[in-house]
């Protein structure tokens, strides 16, 4: 079965766009995984525990869209190797990171497990996942939140766009009826 699964790219450390752009390559070259859309990148504030923090260095974020034969455990898994290999470490919850890969949705399934809950708990507070999200599917819809324009206007959008080319060369067909699955 084929799933189409909305990832969350965010750094602040190191060279942040080359970084992004390095993991989308990385993710789109996975086994049995097939880019549909991506978005631009953006900038923001870092957050930490105990919220947002300017004086820590900035993220920048984009949103990935892609089409995996992969179940999302092994999904997941593949993620945390690429942020291996750029080097994130896993000391300090919501610290500061080279990469961090989420998985956000996986269509319009639910999954609440040790190490993936989707859709993502927080997605639908973070401006930093919605407004490129958005930007990669303007019809995108967080499951069980709903469209995710309302949502980011509920939010605010207090990021900056960056002017740098999608992190895809773009396929325009990123939404699908949720809840679907297509079946290979």
């Amino acid at each position: 079965m084929t799933r189409r699964v909305v990832v969350a790219l965010g750094a602040n450390l190191g060279d942040r766009g080359s970084t992004l752009r390095a993991a989308a390559a990385a993710i789109a070259a996975l086994p049995g995984v097939e880019p549909v859309a991506s978005s631009r990148e953006v900038e923001s504030v870092a957050v930490t525990l105990d919220g947002p923090d300017a004086s820590k260095p900035r993220y920048r974020n984009a949103v990935v869209i892609v089409d995996t034969e992969l179940e999302p455990q092994a999904f997941l898994d593949a993620l945390h190797g690429i942020e291996d290999d750029h080097g994130r470490t896993r000391q300090v919850r919501w610290g500061d990171r080279t990469l961090d890969l989420d998985v956000v949705a996986v269509d319009a399934e639910r999954i609440d497990t040790d190490t993936l809950t989707v859709p993502h708990p927080r997605a639908a507070e973070r401006a930093f996942v919605l407004a490129p999200w958005l930007d990669a599917d303007p019809a995108a819809v967080l499951p069980g939140a709903g469209p995710v324009a309302d949502l980011l206007t509920a939010v605010g959008d207090d990021t900056e766009r960056v002017d740098e080319p999608r992190l895809f060369d773009e396929p325009s067909r990123a939404s699908r009826p949720a809840g679907s699955t297509t079946t290979a």
